[in-house]
Order: C-alpha cells, then sequence, then structure tokens
C-alpha cells in the first residue's frame, strides 16, 4: 500500500531554530553534556514568570474564566494592550485596533495568509527571523531579503531597500530590535524605510516584541515615526513578561485613513476559525501589563551583564568577530573559516556540536545570503551555561 502523500508545502516547511534540535537530542541520548544556545526562551534557564502574573492565571482559573474567548481577544486585554501602547511607545491604538493572536508566531501566519497571493513578494530584512521566510513560502509568495550593513551594526541598507520593489512586492518587513542580529533601527533608518513603502504604496509590518529589551539606545515604534502612514504592528508577551509557554502576543492596526480596514477585517475571520486564544491567559495578560513592571529593569540588567560577558568572550576568539546587540538576547557572530575549513554553517555547527556539545543555530537559517558564514546564540542562559559553553567554542577554535 503506497503512503499517504502530504502536500508540498509542508514538505519544504524549515524552521532552523529548533531544527538543529535533533542532532543534540541524538547526542544526549549517547551522553553528551549540551550546552543549548539555540532557543531564545530566558525561562529555560534561570529568569522566571513573575509570581503576580502565575498568581493572575491561578485567579482567574480558579474563578471560572475557562470559556471561549472572543475571537478577536478579550475587552480588557485590548484595552490593557491600548494602554501600553500609549504609555510605552507613545503610541494611539484604539482596542478596537487590537487583534489577540496565540504568541507572535500566530500572528504572522494570519497576516501572511492575508496579504500573499502566489507569486506576491514580501522584503523582509537580511538576515530575517526564519518564520518571516516559511510562512510566505507557505502561502506561494516569495521571500524577498533586503541588505542590512554589518559593519554598520546591522542597519538596514535603504538602496538596497529600493532596488528591491518590484511591481509584485505587498509588504516590508522591519523587525526592530531585530532577531536574530540584536540591531536597533535608529528614526532615520525606520523614516526612510517607511518613506520608501509610501513611495510605492506599500503595507509596512513592524515586529516589535523586543520593544522593552534594549540597551544603550532608546526604541522607537514605527507607528510614531510613520504617522498618518499605516502601519501593521506585531508584539506579545513572550519575551518581556517571560511568558514564552502561555503563547500570547497581538496584531494592532495603526491606521487613520481606512487602508487596513479590510486587512483588519480578513484577520478577524482567521481568528474566527480557530475559535480563541487561551481565555484564562488572556487573563493574566492584563494583569502582566497593568502590574508592577519591576521585573523588566532587572530582567535587562541581568541580559545587559550577560551580553557583554558573550561579546567579550566572541572577541577574544580568532577568527569569529562580532557586532554589539543593542537589543533582544542574541549574538551573530561571523565565522571567517566558513568557506574554506568548513564548507558551510551548517557544516560548522555540526562540527561544534559533536566536537563540544555547544548548540548554535546556523546563520544561513536566517537567509542563505546575509546569514551565511554567521551563527546564532543566545545569552539569555545563565552565566554558567554561558561560561562552559563559550570556554568550549574557545577550545575547539584553537583546536
Amino acid at each position: 500500500m503506497q503512503p499517504f502523500r502530504p502536500s508540498n508545502r509542508t514538505k519544504n516547511i524549515e524552521y532552523a531554530i529548533r531544527d538543529v534540535i535533533g542532532f543534540a537530542k541524538n547526542l544526549e541520548k549517547q551522553g553528551k553534556k549540551i550546552q543549548y544556545l539555540n532557543i531564545g526562551d530566558p525561562v529555560k534557564y534561570d529568569f522566571d514568570t513573575p509570581q503576580y502574573i502565575k498568581q493572575a492565571l491561578f485567579d482567574a482559573v480558579n474563578a471560572g474564566k475557562n470559556w471561549y474567548a472572543s475571537s478577536e481577544g478579550e475587552r480588557d486585554l485590548k484595552e490593557a494592550i491600548s494602554e501600553k501602547e500609549k504609555k510605552i511607545n507613545n503610541v494611539d491604538i484604539s482596542p478596537e485596533d487590537i487583534v489577540v493572536t496565540q504568541g507572535l508566531s500566530e500572528a504572522i501566519q494570519m497576516l501572511t495568509a492575508a496579504i500573499v497571493e502566489k507569486g506576491d513578494e514580501i522584503l523582509v530584512p537580511g538576515p530575517t527571523y526564519p518564520p518571516y521566510m516559511s510562512y510566505v513560502q507557505f502561502f506561494e509568495g516569495k521571500p524577498v531579503p533586503y541588505g542590512t550593513i554589518e559593519a554598520e551594526g546591522w542597519r538596514p541598507d535603504i538602496d538596497d531597500v529600493r532596488k528591491k520593489i518590484s511591481k509584485s512586492t505587498r509588504a516590508i518587513v522591519i523587525i526592530n530590535p531585530n532577531n536574530p542580529t540584536g540591531a536597533l533601527y535608529d528614526e532615520k533608518t525606520v523614516k526612510e524605510i517607511v518613506n520608501v513603502a509610501a513611495e510605492h504604496g506599500i503595507l509596512v509590518l513592524s515586529d516589535e516584541i523586543y520593544d522593552r529589551i534594549i540597551y544603550e539606545k532608546k526604541f522607537v515604534s514605527t507607528s510614531l515615526i510613520a504617522k498618518d502612514y499605516p502601519v501593521v504592528g506585531l508584539n506579545g508577551f513572550s519575551k518581556a513578561y517571560l511568558m514564552t509557554g502561555w503563547r500570547l502576543g497581538y496584531i494592532y492596526f495603526h491606521d487613520s485613513s481606512d487602508r487596513l480596514k479590510e486587512l483588519k477585517q480578513c484577520v478577524e475571520k482567521e481568528t474566527r476559525i480557530r475559535l480563541s486564544a487561551n481565555t484564562p491567559v488572556q487573563k493574566a495578560g492584563v494583569a502582566a501589563l497593568r502590574g508592577p513592571q519591576d521585573h523588566i529593569r532587572k530582567l535587562v540588567g541581568r541580559l545587559r551583564e550577560r551580553r557583554d560577558y558573550a561579546l567579550r568572550r566572541l572577541r577574544e576568539i580568532d577568527g569569529i568577530s562580532c557586532t554589539q546587540p543593542q537589543g533582544a538576547f542574541y549574538v551573530f557572530p561571523k565565522i571567517e573559516a566558513i568557506g574554506s575549513r568548513w564548507k558551510n554553517d551548517m557544516e560548522f555547527v555540526l562540527d561544534v556540536l559533536n566536537s563540544t556539545g555547544v548548540l548554535l543555530v546556523p546563520g544561513s537559517g536566517f537567509g542563505e545570503t546575509y546569514g551565511y558564514r554567521h551563527v546564532r546564540a543566545v545569552f539569555c542562559a545563565s552565566m554558567e551555561t554561558l561560561e562552559a559553553a563559550f570556554d568550549n567554542l574557545e577550545k575547539f577554535m584553537k583546536k
């Protein structure tokens, strides 16, 4: 009997950040100790969800708030999100223009489904967070990476953005602060991208999930910079509120001209066919936004210390160079010998893993053109894990 055939769209799905885990698990079964530096999940290490958020979840469940929520999101949570965007980012968003999702990944999926037809192109930063490529391809579109300049802290190359626009371009994605590079785009750069979009009547999608995990510089929301030009914002609770496994995110439609009205309605239709996001978690999300915010300052302080340590260790290793991340919790170093000693970054990652037990992510998983010869590592791991991992990596590179 012939096996049942899956669709081609599912055969081609890739997600480098998790795809490498299988190699590490096989080594663990053989008794090898693994230092996981692949997934940006602080709660997997020595960070924990604030107690007041946990308590809000318990209270919601015990109070019987376990029904199906409104498909677009509970009203109290959308109001709290509106308050947060105004207070933190100085952006006016009506609760009616917010859609609650099961994490930011679902937000990317829903927006891509609502935007992309076969052959449509979406401009994404190179390198980029993999779902922006995978979902565009899933819906038979084409992700088109625009260049970023490593020597200038991975600043987007505006001239390249212009060159990459075609008659098939539907949207430009901005990820700020950026995953995987940790770049923080300044106001001038974001304004230039918005201006290019406005010249061609192209939608702007702005991923701002790391808006509160920034170090020396200041984050400014794309919607504030864009003023009257429509922007679709994406954000969530996983990072700043340490709610990674709770899966809570949101989309907002910043629009004073009704140009996003039909798009929002179509996204809302998508929310109905998946019923709703988790109701008790939404109640906890309200508490997260309206409760004490002290943990964020402490979180950023601890992450800054780890960033500085990771950066120092990487820069001390011959054959590795690395720009300083200004936000998020990733480093994206270049490995000079990839292309000579190792034929590609995946070969390097597997060699490091097999030799040392340190699990990194190949840079090409964030885009072949701009990620090549790089790897991504998280620095939200504990200091003990980071120290052991970089000791092993340094010995490996010396060998």
